[in-house]
């Protein structure tokens, strides 16, 4: 038997108002936490309205090192900041990722603010060196996602593959996890179709794991190709060649690869106006929206014209095959692949758009819908443009 002390009525009702009193307040910091520490998710999706663009002036400099490259974005809504990546090899500084504060009116971006910078270092503790003939360390920063419930960044490297007389680099790619200083915290090994190779099977220079996203309340992590595997075909082309990707499923608690899924890209949006000039299309970054579903962005680039060709997809991996032990596609052509629906072609837009590489939800708009922000890269070049652009989600 519970043995009560003898105590004043008032103060058992005071007891009992505090509690009261408090108890809201408790349940909505819990939930205020809770909404922090989950992921956007979209019931549905119908279109993205553009509200406007906003750039970073060329050269400028943050702790005296180039602002540019910027590869990848995304939103810390906790602390309303934002992480970005950058796929400077260790050129114009030390491979880096920023962290800014964008201010957002009801006018669109009004402003975009460097506010720290941090260095990714590698397991032992060293900076990452910079692409040099014979390397066999450095990196390509391409991707990076914040964790809220591991305090955790998780960012992709494309590795290397270099095939010159005289000058052979094999660099497999990496996923990778830091904290929010850059120090080197875990790794996710890497399915064996992943690892470069001086033959022609596995990765393709600088096409590699582009993208990535946390699914699932980030319990899952899917990273994307950008071009496909030598095994499962051909680069795009101007016409329909069928250009087969993989996106990879990872288990964040096990670290395994779970699932691969084929997804078709588009042929490359125009042909090049220069002689043997270079084109591509491929997909620079993924965005999960629930239910099995992502926003896919492909990137086509074609010399000459200036600017890149954006489209933006609702792709469906519901009844998608799992083609984790398919080794080829090329040979298995018969797969079930992942379902996109267009969502914009940023053509329509009549702007000029660069080199869009990365992709994420901001904050809720004033209206209430969801907001979702594109970066691009400028490759630190004076012709092209650090651009940050706006976008509403219509569900």
């Amino acid at each position: 038997m519970l043995k009560m002390h003898s105590l004043p009525v008032g103060h058992y009702l005071f007891k009992w108002f505090v509690f009261f009193l408090v108890s809201p307040l408790l349940l909505c910091c819990s939930a205020q936490k809770n909404i922090s520490n989950s992921q956007t998710r979209l019931k549905s999706i119908s279109a993205l309205k553009f509200i406007n663009k906003y750039s970073l002036p060329y050269n400028l400099q943050f702790q005296n090192v180039r602002v540019g490259g910027l590869s990848g974005i995304d939103y810390d809504k906790e602390d309303n900041s934002y992480y970005m990546i950058c796929d400077d090899r260790s050129h114009h500084g030390p491979a880096r990722f920023y962290k800014a504060k964008i201010a957002i009116t009801t006018k669109g971006i009004d402003s975009v603010e460097i506010t720290d910078m941090s260095i990714l270092l590698q397991q032992d503790g060293s900076t990452y060196p910079e692409l040099t003939p014979g390397a066999t360390k450095t990196t390509d920063p391409e991707a990076m996602r914040y964790n809220p419930r591991t305090k955790l960044l998780t960012w992709t490297s494309e590795g290397d593959r270099v095939l010159n007389p005289g000058d052979t680099i094999i660099i497999d790619p990496t996923i990778s996890m830091v904290t929010p200083n850059g120090k080197f915290a875990d790794s996710i090994p890497l399915p064996d179709n992943l690892r470069m190779r001086t033959i022609d099977q596995g990765p393709r220079r600088n096409g590699v794991l582009e993208g990535l996203t946390f699914a699932d309340n980030f319990k899952t992590l899917f990273v994307n190709m950008e071009e496909p595997l030598f095994e499962d075909g051909p680069q795009a082309n101007l016409t329909d060649n069928n250009p087969l990707i993989r996106i990879y499923k990872f288990n964040l608690k096990s670290k395994k690869n779970t699932g691969q899924y084929a997804y078709k890209l588009n042929p490359i949006a125009f042909p090049s106006t220069e002689k043997d000039g270079d084109m591509n299309n491929g997909i620079p970054d993924i965005l999960w929206i629930g239910n099995n579903k992502m926003i896919v962005t492909e990137r086509s680039y074609s010399e000459g014209w200036g600017g890149t060709n954006i489209k933006v997809f609702l792709a469906d991996l519901n009844e998608a095959d799992n083609i984790i032990d398919v080794a080829s596609l090329k040979e298995n052509p018969s797969v079930r692949l992942i379902k996109k629906q267009l969502l914009l072609n940023m053509d329509d837009l009549g702007i000029y758009i660069d080199n869009i590489e990365g992709a994420t939800f901001g904050p809720k708009l004033s209206n209430g819908h969801q907001s979702i922000i594109f970066v691009a890269d400028n490759n630190f070049s004076k012709r092209e443009k650090a651009q940050f652009l706006l976008f509403e989600v219509i569900p």
